[in-house]
């Protein structure tokens, strides 16, 4: 692997994976109703975009201008599954070594915004009680669920890093 690639890869990975920690203490410290929050996470996606790019950008800049779709992709995916992968094993250690209570706070907050919205849709009663029966049973904090969440971000960063590779490789010979 090119040094360029794995030096930006790690780095900026390493960046995400700190930047997410730092977010996910912020929230956890002012009020757990933000992780339900629709704003946050699109700033989220946001920032995640723009570091996707910078990323990119500068890895270019660094290899000459030159930079295949392979490279490209390498780069951005390797950053993504460091960066994700050290935000979830934050929140597995937060959620269920540190502070398991507020995993049930959050399972509360998120059954009551999961009623609330589809109360607003106009959802029926039963519905509703069948969701939040569900929501109940279920443990989004649970090492292995998360874990499970991982594997997911993983195949979006994926996709992402094909759109990205897409642009910023450099059209081949014949398109010139």
């Amino acid at each position: 692997m090119n040094e360029i690639i794995k030096k930006n890869g790690i780095t900026f990975g390493v960046i995400m994976g700190v930047f997410s920690v730092l977010v996910t203490t912020l929230i956890y410290t002012i009020n757990l109703e933000l992780f339900t929050s629709w704003w946050i996470g699109l700033l989220a996606i946001a920032i995640s975009i723009t570091l996707g790019v910078v990323l990119l950008s500068k890895t270019k800049r660094e290899m000459g201008g030159l930079m295949t779709f392979k490279e490209a992709f390498t780069t951005y995916f390797l950053a993504a599954v460091i960066g994700s992968t050290i935000s979830v094993l934050f929140n597995i250690v937060l959620f269920n070594l540190v502070d398991p209570s507020a995993k049930e706070t959050l399972q509360e907050i998120s059954i009551k915004y999961a009623v609330e919205m589809m109360q607003k849709f106009g959802a029926r009663a039963s519905d509703i009680n069948q969701a939040v029966a569900d929501m109940q049973n279920t443990d989004n904090y649970a090492p292995g669920n998360q874990l499970f969440g991982l594997v997911v971000s993983f195949i979006f960063s994926a996709i992402f890093g094909l759109i990205l590779a897409l642009i910023f490789k450099n059209k081949s010979s014949q398109q010139l």
